[in-house]
């Protein structure tokens, strides 16, 4: 699904001299290397404020309790989604309201958001599932209107562009109160292990948040606040530093291989390409996904499996149906578009160095299959 050997050849002087500098510096933990990449993502996002930590989830998770979430507070995402984003609202005792998606563009639907709304609601959390960025103006607005946190998972679309109604451009993770990231290796922008950040342009929220990731401490053994501790260390932000000069290359190369895959597709009546909403630059393709209509999924799977063709349904199971967040109040009914899409959806290779020929074979299977 991904080629992470090939990109690795293109940066390795950099990125080996990098890594030799914290290996002989043995600053390991909070060194110049995570001061840099920090500096320079807060430049790329145009954010005031990175706060890199140990993961995507630990993200999420700091993020809540930077919010000052208490247990009980209702915390609306997706059901069509990772478990990680609902994973760290049960965790801190607040209470999950999972709500239906999109059809087009599989984000969380904003009416749905709307009609999901409580007195209990403290924060919505918009997932830019697959590097499309959500409808942000229609949910913040919806946010403004009821008082309401948002907290954004770009753990999908780091480098895609949200465009407001007037024109202007925000960054994804950038628009809500809080974003957040992961710099798990297959992401756009990937680490060679984990890694996660947060992004506010609250200057308090940023310092409450840097000492949680951290202890809950400023000052070495004075602990202000209930922390934990998560933090990128400096061989990951060597990494990191070197691929984020490549980022819009690499998100660039994905948009091509897309519209490469769409060109394929576009006459075939069973098989839905991916959708961008307004400018190019709103989809940064973390996953190519098709929705198969009329056809067997799983049979298709099975085809490109036997021509040594990786391929991902992501997700199965929506998270409704989990086993850990099953609850009495969900009806299937308000889930109508999750549950269609989780017999439709495959997710071809994506990655910015695949190549015309590896995208003519990969497309060529898949219409053998779907006619």
């Amino acid at each position: 699904m991904v080629d992470l050997q090939t990109q690795y050849k293109f940066i390795k002087t950099n990125v080996d001299a990098g890594i030799e500098q914290v290996l002989n510096s043995a600053q390991f933990i909070n060194g110049p290397a995570v001061k840099s990449f920090q500096k320079n993502l807060e430049s790329y996002l145009g954010v005031k404020n990175v706060i890199p930590c140990a993961n995507g989830t630990d993200a999420l998770q700091i993020a809540m309790m930077g919010l000052g979430l208490k247990p009980g507070d209702e915390v609306i995402t997706a059901d069509f989604t990772y478990a990680s984003t609902v994973e760290v609202i049960a965790l801190l005792g607040l209470t999950p309201v999972l709500v239906d998606v999109d059809p087009i563009t599989f984000n969380i639907n904003p009416e749905s958001i709307e009609k999901a709304i409580t007195k209990k609601t403290k924060a919505i959390v918009p997932v830019h599932l697959f590097g499309q960025v959500a409808q942000m103006e229609k949910i913040m607005q919806i946010a403004k209107k009821h008082g309401i946190f948002i907290i954004e998972d770009n753990a999908q679309a780091l480098g895609a562009n949200f465009t407001y109604s007037n024109g202007n451009k925000v960054k994804a993770g950038c628009i809500g109160d809080i974003g957040t990231t992961s710099f798990f290796p297959s992401k756009n922008l990937g680490c060679f292990g984990d890694g996660g950040a947060i992004f506010t342009n609250d200057d308090e929220l940023a310092h409450l948040i840097r000492g949680i990731a951290n202890h809950g401490m400023y000052e070495r053994y004075y602990h202000d606040v209930v922390g934990v501790n998560s933090r990128l260390d400096s061989i990951q932000a060597v990494v990191l530093d070197e691929k984020l000069k490549h980022l819009d290359l690499y998100n660039k190369r994905r948009r091509e291989s897309a519209l490469k895959y769409s060109e394929y597709f576009e006459n075939n009546q069973k098989i839905i390409t991916p959708i961008i909403l307004g400018d190019g630059d709103s989809h940064v393709f973390h996953q190519y996904t098709l929705k198969i209509i009329d056809s067997d999924r799983n049979a298709l799977g099975a085809h490109l499996s036997k021509n040594n063709i990786p391929f991902g349904v992501y997700y199965p199971v929506p998270l409704h149906l989990q086993k850990a967040y099953q609850d009495k109040k969900y009806l299937e009914v308000d889930f109508s578009v999750t549950n269609k899409l989780i017999n439709q959806v495959i997710s071809l290779p994506m990655h910015s160095e695949l190549d015309n020929e590896q995208i003519d074979f990969i497309s060529s299977k898949v219409l053998e299959f779907v006619n």
